[in-house]
This record gives structure tokens, C-alpha cells and sequence, in this order.
């Protein structure tokens, strides 16, 4: 096997607060222990990067010891919670930041794509920033310009071709980055969760184009991503990383299993409250869960009709506000969807100031037996004057036969039933 990436005791700190420790002498000594060829004195008292709790070390280990080896053609996804390491990961294999402990060793040329907008000069047009990208990944100009139609054309930007990209919105960047990033002849595609930014059919296209690199051409793949049903269909294999350490390395399959059965043991209820109000102009205060005779339950029969109540919270009217409902089983495979299209009527424009509380209803026999956790976002058209909430998973259910005893054998088939299936009423 050909190994194009491989990592030994891969460590990097970071010291919250200011940037140095706060004293000549502390300097002095971090400055000396360095000369002799000593471990810093005080990464000694590092802690792991748990951002629940204070803790008592100004220095925490984003990773600590992570020792990695990565084949040529591997299609490996790295999955972990905000905060676990991923995008650290990502920056010292793309050069981008290095190592405080530890050793990397990289063969070939790496195409990154880490966040919206990642190496590209807002003044200059998409079409310039194709041929500055090509030129920092050391390609020649004829290179580039031979895939030059290929690139425009995957992005779907052509009319926009020789704008400033500062004018671009952040899914055409995002789409003319990945095309960039894609197309150009690297070795190895590091992409990270940018994907999110743009939309469905977009992170479709971009996922077959994955594939094809990674299976078809050879090339190597690096993928982080929250979408873990992305994760299982593009990726041969998966590194679980917490709190900064390499938890275990294996298939998608299993690597997705395990992050899922940790994380899942605290659970969701069927309440949510938001703690406090964070100021925003629309937010998510409650939400309910309970059968059709008003009780609440996390565990419903699969001919029960299952009820959820949401008080919104809006501070100010807001024009063209949308809201985002996902279903997804334990398997991260997304069950139901749909925008407030589907789910609010008009786009959430009804919504007076003060509490409002909506009632989604789903109907009974429209998911299989299993576990299920409910997702809910909202998004305005205008972004830059609103501030809404983006509350993620709240709730989760159970949907079981007792009467047959099937409980969780049997998976859906549909990735989608929200748009034709989900009903709602204003209470």
C-alpha cells in the first residue's frame, strides 16, 4: 500500500485569552526549556477542549497524540462534535496552521477546501481566482486553462464568471470553490463542512464528484462533515475523534455507530426549553411532544399520529422568515424533511410579535419502527438585519408495534415524506 499521509503524535495547543503567558520571566522560561530541546513547561498543565466546563488551564489540547495513516484512493470520513478536532485536523494537514508536538508527513499536492471562500482574493473575479488557486497548487497555466470549461461548468457560475467574487453569494462561492478544489489535479482533497452552505442538488453533485475522484481517479479524499448518512455513502472509512483524541479508526459504517451510540446516551427528552433568551430577534422557547390525546410520550405505535407544539418567540417582525424540519433515524438517514413551505404556511409572514405557538402534526404510519430524532432551524432572506435561532435537535421518539413485538426491524426506503405528509395547524 501506498501511504500518502501519515501522522505520529500529532499534537496542537492553543492558550485561550491573551496571546502570550503574561509575564517576562514565564516567557523566559517557555524560551529556555525550547533551547534545551524540553517540553514546554506549560503545556504540562493543558487541558483537553471541553467547552462545557471552565476548567482551570488557560491552555487547552484542540488535538493531543493523534497518530493517523492514510492509504493512496482511501475515502475517509472524520466525524466528531463542534469541537472535537476535526477542523484543527484539517488545518495542519493543509498547512494552514502547524503542530505544536508531532509529525506529519504529506505526499503530494493537497486541494483544501475548509471554509467558504478559502483561498480566494475578494477583488479578484471567479475567473482570476481559478488561475490563482491552480498557481498556488503549482500548476501550470496551460493545466488550468484545459480544465477551465469543466470547472465553470460543474459550478454553475458562468454568467457570473468575471464578477468580483466579493459580490458572489456565499453558495455560489462555496459552489465555485469546491469546482476549483475538485477539478484541479491534486493528489489529495481535503473538504470540510462547507458543503452545508450550499443545496441540496448542489451537496449531491458534489458528493458523486467525490466519489468519482476517490474511486475513479485514485485521488485521496479527506471529508468532514455532520451529515453522517454522507459520511456511510462516500466513505470507505471513518476516524471518530473527541475532545481532541483520536477515539478509534475503521469502516464508515462502524465509525458512524459508534460516535452515534456515544452520543446518544445522554438523549433528548420530549420538552425542550431554551434555558434563557439569547436577544435574537426569533427564537425557539419550547417544544412539545405528546400523542393525540395531549400526553406527553417519547414512545408511540406506529398506527399513533404524533404532535408537536413549537412557541416561537419573535421579538420584531420579521419579512421572509423560512423554517427547516429534518427527521432522521439512528442511522443519521434522514427520514422526513421539508421548509416552512411545507410545514409553515406562507413562510412563517403570519407571525405576530410576542409567543406563537405552532402544532406539527405527523401522521400516523408514515415512519417505520425505530428511533428518531427531530431537527428545526429557521433562516431568513434577510440575514444581515434579523438575527433568528438555529436550535438543531431537540426532541427525539420512539416508534414501535408492541402488538407484534417488531420493534426496530424494519427501515424505511424514503428519504423524504414531510413535503406531501406532514400537516400543520396554527393553535
Amino acid at each position: 500500500m501506498n501511504t500518502v499521509i501519515k501522522v505520529e503524535q500529532l499534537s496542537k495547543a492553543y492558550q485561550l485569552g491573551q496571546f502570550n503567558t503574561g509575564t517576562i520571566s514565564q516567557d523566559l522560561n517557555r524560551w529556555w526549556a525550547h533551547v534545551r530541546g524540553k517540553e514546554d513547561p506549560f503545556l504540562k498543565v493543558g487541558e483537553k477542549n471541553d467547552r462545557t466546563t471552565k476548567g482551570k488551564s488557560n491552555v487547552v489540547w484542540s488535538l493531543k497524540d493523534v497518530n493517523l495513516e492514510i492509504q493512496q484512493g482511501d475515502a475517509i470520513g472524520i466525524v466528531g462534535k463542534n469541537g472535537a478536532g476535526k477542523s484543527t485536523l484539517l488545518k495542519i494537514l493543509s498547512r494552514v496552521t502547524s503542530p505544536t508536538q508531532g509529525t506529519v508527513k504529506i505526499k503530494g499536492r493537497i486541494a483544501s477546501l475548509l471554509e467558504v471562500g478559502t483561498g480566494f482574493h475578494p477583488e479578484l473575479s471567479g475567473r482570476e481566482n481559478i488561475f490563482l488557486n491552480g498557481a498556488i497548487l503549482g500548476m501550470r497555466k496551460k493545466e488550468i486553462e484545459r480544465k477551465f470549461d469543466e470547472i465553470v461548468d460543474f459550478s454553475g457560475v458562468e454568467r457570473y464568471i468575471d464578477t468580483p467574487v466579493k459580490r458572489y453569494s456565499s453558495g455560489m462561492y462555496v459552489r465555485l470553490a469546491f469546482a476549483v478544489a475538485a477539478h484541479l489535479e491534486s493528489e489529495i482533497l481535503i473538504v470540510d463542512e462547507v458543503l452545508a452552505v450550499g443545496d441540496a442538488e448542489f451537496q449531491k453533485k458534489c458528493l458523486g464528484k467525490m466519489q468519482q475522484v476517490s474511486k475513479g481517479e485514485g485521488r485521496t479524499v479527506l471529508f468532514v462533515s455532520h451529515n453522517l448518512s454522507a459520511i456511510k455513502q462516500l466513505c470507505s472509512k471513518g476516524a471518530y475523534l473527541r475532545d481532541g483524541e483520536l477515539i478509534s479508526v475503521g469502516t464508515s459504517e462502524e465509525t458512524v455507530i459508534q460516535y452515534l451510540s456515544y452520543h446518544q446516551k445522554k438523549g433528548i427528552g420530549d420538552i425542550y426549553v431554551k434555558p434563557a433568551p439569547e436577544g435574537k430577534d426569533l427564537e425557539l422557547m419550547r417544544a412539545e411532544i405528546f400523542d393525540h390525546d395531549g400526553v406527553h410520550r417519547k414512545q408511540f405505535e406506529i398506527t399513533e399520529s404524533i404532535s408537536i407544539d413549537l412557541t416561537i418567540r419573535c421579538v420584531k417582525k420579521i419579512p421572509s422568515v423560512y423554517g427547516y424540519i429534518v427527521v432522521k433515524n439512528r442511522q443519521e438517514d434522514i427520514l422526513i424533511e421539508s421548509d416552512s413551505n411545507d410545514l409553515l404556511p406562507n413562510r412563517l409572514e403570519q407571525i405576530t410579535e410576542g409567543d406563537n405557538v405552532f402544532r406539527v402534526v405527523i401522521p400516523s404510519k408514515v415512519l417505520p419502527y425505530g428511533e428518531y430524532r427531530f431537527y428545526i432551524s429557521f433562516a431568513s432572506s434577510f440575514s444581515d438585519s434579523y438575527s433568528v435561532d438555529v436550535p438543531g435537535e431537540i426532541l427525539n421518539f420512539t416508534i414501535v408495534d408492541t402488538l407484534t413485538q417488531r420493534g426496530h426491524t424494519r427501515r424505511s426506503k424514503t428519504s423524504s415524506l414531510l413535503q406531501w405528509e406532514l400537516k400543520n395547524a396554527l393553535t
